[in-house]
């Protein structure tokens, strides 16, 4: 069970909006899920887990702890030790009263069950479980070998402000609209002795939200991602909430190995157990059953903007590939991507008059439109450009039609951001023209496509900021397109990509950088003829066989 632990005082008294939201946080998980993670974790009744400290930062009523409890009886009694001896080797902490009493009474009865004398066994849950708000305990009270438990499901938001300002003191990464368990993780990642770990079923949008990269920063710079166990559909809980949730393992350690694991809704206590048993014998490097699918991976991923979401088979791929291959923008090959020109004003900057304004200060647009082929088909869109070749603004008074143009529209130029930020430079566009790149061959993408649709620009246009694009150095940008145009390098992108309705996915310049590319000059004659072939052709599966050879795959897991 999961509870959310709010700031607290020697004397606990919550207003009745704040005891609403922690109640609206609880959430109950099932016996077998604890056990998983214990097991997942080493934390079993063979080691002498008296000198183990377990902390768990939110116990509700106890789902967690009564396991726990359980191990410990059993370890005290292989390791001949009384349970007395075993004060110190959990801290439980939760905010409401009455379930810090119903946790006391679960552990005591369950001692009692096993054999213990009633006294020890009172003077064990009291000790065990206090009244307390995990985030912003001592340090002495958080050190711990291991930090179990299912953090809350509350928005920061819905806490009040002199609350949300504590705990926004206390955990740095608990940044924008970061919801209460990126500060539970943080605290308890931090609290970890060396060697320590932490094992939670949580919301798994951390991994990939704006407000979970502070934390995604902490892990990748100190810690080891061991294991992301992805349970969506599962019957983890006793009631049905829309968690997203996953088990994640996390180490105090450098970077070691790592397992991407997923699930179905027939994922239960058998199934568990056959993965905890997976897991733990290193061996094979992936399984797949009916019910759940992993493979490991010799990293975890080393950028913390993002982690990519994929099957677990596609996830080792992709990391091998990171692995070995450098990133598309790379200063080596003079690989660059960029977005097009954003004006503030299309309405006003965009035209198909050539009649409107001097003819030098028409320069050619490149729009999404003009790519939906998958070849340039101009329409014959001109941006009303005001940036002379060397970066500065135009001088009005040397183009009088000009000047007439924006004059006219002065109205609406003057009211935009930049203008109103700059006034003297009111006819300016958002973004500066660089001449050059119209010159340039240059790959282009719309932003939104279902596919991955790179399209090859001559060198007579210039994007729009709809518009990303590529240039190189050194590419030649037909194999480029082709290696871009295979189901390889889109896979990368859909790993990392926000995907809007109907599955249309997002190709933006921070997605595109996570492709990874092989060394032009390692690619074979036959090879390059192949890819740019194929992008001639607009051929995907030909492009895909040709990608797979050049990055030494045998095939591209679904």
């Amino acid at each position: 069970m999961a509870n959310i632990a709010l700031f607290s005082t020697d004397v606990f008294s919550l207003p009745e909006s704040l005891q609403e939201a922690v109640e609206h946080g609880e959430v109950f998980t099932r016996a077998w899920v604890v056990e998983l993670i214990l097991d997942l974790l080493g934390y079993t009744a063979d080691k002498d887990l008296c000198d183990l400290r377990l902390v768990e930062p939110a116990c509700g009523g106890g789902a967690f702890l009564t396991i726990v409890t359980s191990r410990i009886s059993a370890s005290c009694h292989a390791h001949q030790r009384s349970i007395t001896d075993a004060l110190d080797a959990v801290r439980a902490f939760d905010l409401l009263g009455r379930n810090v009493e119903q946790s006391r009474a679960l552990i005591t009865r369950t001692l009692q069950e096993e054999g213990w004398e009633p006294k020890d066994a009172r003077t064990v849950a009291a000790a065990w479980v206090r009244q307390g708000d995990y985030l912003l305990q001592s340090d002495a009270e958080h050190r711990a070998d291991y930090v179990v438990g299912n953090p809350p499901y509350i928005r920061l938001e819905d806490v009040p402000d002199d609350r949300m300002a504590a705990y926004r003191r206390a955990c740095s990464t608990m940044g924008g609209r970061a919801d209460i368990y990126i500060g539970f993780y943080e605290v308890a990642l931090r609290s970890l002795n060396r060697g320590g770990q932490l094992g939670f079923i949580c919301a798994d949008r951390w991994m990939r939200n704006q407000y979970g990269r502070r934390l995604r920063q902490l892990v990748t710079k100190q810690f080891s991602m061991d294991l992301a166990l992805v349970m969506h559909d599962v019957d983890a809980f006793d009631e049905q909430v829309s968690a997203y949730p996953a088990i994640t393992l996390i180490s105090n350690k450098p970077q070691g190995a790592a397992v991407a694991a997923d699930t179905n809704r027939s994922f239960g206590a058998e199934q568990a157990r056959d993965f905890a048993d997976w897991y733990l014998e290193g061996e094979p490097p992936t399984v797949t059953t009916d019910s759940y699918q992993a493979a490991r991976m010799p990293h975890w991923f080393p950028e913390e903007d993002s982690w990519p979401a994929a099957s677990p088979a596609r996830l080792a791929v992709l990391e091998d590939l990171t692995e070995r291959f450098r990133p598309l923008e790379d200063t080596e090959t003079g690989t660059k991507v960029g977005i097009g020109i954003a004006t503030g004003a299309d309405k006003i900057f965009l035209t198909k008059d050539m009649d409107l304004v001097e003819e030098d200060r028409l320069l050619p647009m490149a729009m999404v439109r003009d790519t939906t082929s998958g070849t340039i088909d101009w329409d014959g869109t001109h941006l009303v450009n005001p940036w002379t070749a060397s970066g500065d603004l135009v001088d009005l008074d040397a183009y009088p039609r000009l000047a007439s143009y924006f004059e006219a529209h002065s109205e609406a130029l003057c009211k935009r951001y930049v203008a109103v930020k700059q006034p003297q430079r009111w006819y300016k566009t958002i973004d500066k023209v660089d001449h050059k790149l119209t010159r340039r061959q240059k790959l282009l993408f719309p932003d939104m496509k279902l596919r991955i649709h790179p399209v090859l620009d001559q060198g007579r246009l210039y994007p729009h900021h709809n518009l990303y694009f590529i240039v190189s150095d050194v590419w030649d940008m037909r194999v480029l397109g082709g290696l871009l145009l295979s189901k390889v390098a889109e896979a990368f992108v859909e790993a990392y990509a926000v995907k809007m309705r109907g599955g249309t996915l997002r190709f933006q310049a921070q997605y595109l950088r996570k492709i990874r590319v092989p060394d032009p000059a390692a690619i074979s004659e036959s090879d390059q003829a192949a890819l740019a072939e194929a992008f001639d052709k607009r051929d995907v599966e030909a492009a895909t066989e040709a990608a797979l050879r050049v990055y030494g795959l045998s095939e591209l897991p679904d």
